[in-house]
């Protein structure tokens, strides 16, 4: 007789979420611990920037100091997340240990002399080198080494931003394009909510964002207004338009200024001259570092955003700018927090044409961006709900999933491997990286 319940097996089960608690969570202790670090360090150089104009003077020289010590250093790392990524896919030697403090240093210099770059690339690889780092001591085999790593993916990314649903879902989700790995569900989530936990212990107080809107005050569910909804289809493709933009011209940045710079070192003192030249044509330094607050009234920040006349119409055109000059030429750090700024005062923007709620259109931007960019809609809409609350969780599903079909099959991430092709007229074939699905997007659409 077939039993439900084999004492045998469920101890098996019980056995292996032990062990996995047994080295998680101190993994992820340390994640979280580390991001508390970061965040702390990357708060005293802005301070510092802000307060000290004349160090974007030494942007350029900043630059050429980072280019040389990851000459010297880290040409094994310079992939950053994606070598994340193609470790999990292919989990043989791991992520070298030194990637964590490179990164680090590498960001925190790129903030203190005025790069506009954000957070969750540092966050996450300091993650995933910390877990690697956790699978050599245990000398886990490439199976579950896959795993740790994603654990470690999972803390690096809820505990930077306070989300841990959203972190957890996001290092399944970013894997593969249209397929989330539920085979390491428990070990991330264990992984996300500890990394949260363990950052918030030491003190990090993460930015608080609201949206007012409410037809309804307090309830828990809102009926759904059809005309807004209308209003929100038409945002969702644009973000995924503006999601578009942003990874394929900073892909095409990227590869500009290794085509017309040979010499690795030089690359981000052009960059570097580039942001300071784009600081005073423009008449602003709003859209430098993460931009997230300002010090000063005025300035055009992620949370002006979520206020009337809180944005100028191409603040977001600004940023993305800003944002491609300074990764594209080699600057450190993660591309999320720009891509927030960038949805926001686009959602900003495109309140102000549809006659929409402006706080909830910007909030719609901050996730649908990012979810267009890194092709994690579930992720992104969880983030939504947990940053926002759960009031407008349609609006940010709509938004998300529309602007993840609108983007195509690019992204910021392109060793992400296709899982679902987005559009099987595209004769996409699953298992290939993102890299090669662009080049067959786009040979597509030339023969057309």
């Amino acid at each position: 007789m077939n039993l439900f319940f084999t004492p045998r097996s469920h101890g098996a089960g019980m056995l292996q979420l032990v062990k996995w608690c047994a080295m998680i969570i101190p993994a992820a202790m340390l994640v979280g611990s580390a991001s508390a670090l970061f965040l702390r360090l990357l708060e005293h150089v802005t301070q510092w920037r802000l307060e000290r104009g004349w160090l974007l003077f030494f942007l350029p020289l900043a630059g050429l100091l980072l280019g040389l010590i990851y000459h010297q250093f880290g040409r094994a790392v310079e992939g950053g997340t994606n070598l994340i990524v193609d470790s999990i896919h292919e989990p043989s030697g791991g992520v070298p240990p030194h990637l964590a403090p490179l990164v680090l240093t590498g960001t925190l210099l790129t903030h203190l002399f005025g790069g506009s770059a954000g957070r969750e690339g540092t966050a996450v690889q300091m993650g995933g080198s910390i877990a690697g780092a956790f699978g050599r001591l245990f000398r886990v085999g490439p199976e579950n080494l896959r795993v740790l790593l994603m654990s470690g993916v999972a803390a690096g990314f809820g505990s930077v931003f306070g989300t841990p649903l959203a972190g957890a879902v996001f290092a399944m989700e970013v894997l593969a394009v249209g397929r989330i790995q539920y085979d390491a569900l428990i070990p991330v989530l264990i992984a996300s909510v500890t990394g949260d936990l363990t950052c918030s212990a030491w003190g990090i107080q993460h930015t608080a964002y609201h949206i007012q809107f409410s037809e309804a005050g307090t309830q828990s569910k809102l009926p759904l207004d059809l005309l807004l909804l209308g209003k929100v289809c038409l945002g969702g493709a644009a973000f995924g338009l503006a999601s578009l933009f942003f990874s394929e011209l900073a892909h095409t940045a990227g590869n500009c200024f290794k085509k017309f710079i040979p010499k690795a070192p030089l690359r981000p003192v052009l960059g570097g001259i580039l942001v300071i030249a784009g600081v005073y044509a423009l008449g602003s330094r709003d859209y430098l570092g993460l931009g997230v607050t300002a010090p000063e009234a005025g300035a055009v920040t992620i949370l002006s955003a979520f206020q009337d006349q809180g944005a100028q119409t191409w603040s977001w055109l600004w940023k993305l700018f800003f944002t491609i000059v300074t990764l594209g030429s080699g600057f450190k750090g993660g591309e999320v927090t720009p891509l927030f700024f960038i949805g926001a005062t686009l959602g900003n923007t495109l309140a102000w044409l549809l006659n929409a709620p402006v706080d909830l259109f910007a909030g719609l931007g901050f996730i649908a961006v990012f979810a267009g960019s890194t092709n994690t809609p579930l992720a992104c809409t969880i983030m939504g709900i947990e940053l926002f609350g759960a009031h407008h969780a349609v609006y940010f599903a709509t938004a998300c999933f529309l602007a993840y079909f609108v983007s195509g099959h690019s992204g910021i991430y392109l060793s992400q491997r296709v899982g679902v092709p987005k559009r099987h007229k595209e004769k996409i074939s699953p298992g290939i990286p993102l890299r090669e699905a662009r080049k067959i997007s786009r040979d597509l659409d030339a023969a057309s």
